[in-house]
């Protein structure tokens, strides 16, 4: 039996925000091993982290939208995984980023999470999006504030604990 269901690209300027793919297990099971995964409840195992992948690749068909594989739109190198993000215990679907090091400082985080906020409220025809920041994850709440987010409330989630729920600002139209 065949199962075909259709995961959406976008291109930016400078990224390709694709289906992950078999080449780039080895860079996701890095940056989860890594202590750059922390502000994502990291680090991780190997077996756990393969597993992570497949559930992105999951939550497209059980929920109709999910996160992408970042890609650099020329070369199809993986800068790391943005996106909305839904699992059983969270309140309320997010954009969530996890950027691999060779992504940092590139704005890339930035320029993947901008397409993924307009993806929710222009493709989806959304009315609100969040992202769900550990108080001490000082990078995401960085990208936050660039992406004119604010700060609306906390939840207390079982395993990550006290986590701040950043309001993604709808964009004005020009």
């Amino acid at each position: 039996m065949t199962v075909a269901f259709h995961i959406p690209e976008i291109e930016t300027d400078r990224l390709r925000l694709r289906l992950p793919k078999a080449s780039d297990i080895d860079a996701h099971i890095a940056f989860r091993a890594s202590e750059r995964s922390v502000g994502v409840g990291g680090p991780y195992d190997e077996y756990s982290s393969f597993h992570h992948l497949e559930g992105i690749i999951g939550q497209w068909q059980l929920r109709g939208y999910g996160r992408w594989m970042v890609a650099d739109k020329a070369t199809d190198e993986p800068y790391g995984v943005v996106g909305i993000y839904h699992p059983l215990d969270w309140p309320e679907a997010e954009i969530g980023w996890s950027l691999y090091e060779n992504g940092e400082g590139k704005g890339i985080a930035l320029e993947a999470a901008t397409a993924t906020r307009d993806y929710a409220y222009d493709t989806l025809g959304w009315t609100r999006i969040v992202s769900l920041i550990m108080p001490d994850n000082i990078r995401s709440i960085r990208l936050a504030e660039r992406m004119d987010c604010r700060k609306t409330e906390t939840f207390t989630h079982p395993e990550f604990g006290e986590l701040d729920i950043w309001l993604h600002a709808r964009p004005v139209a020009a």
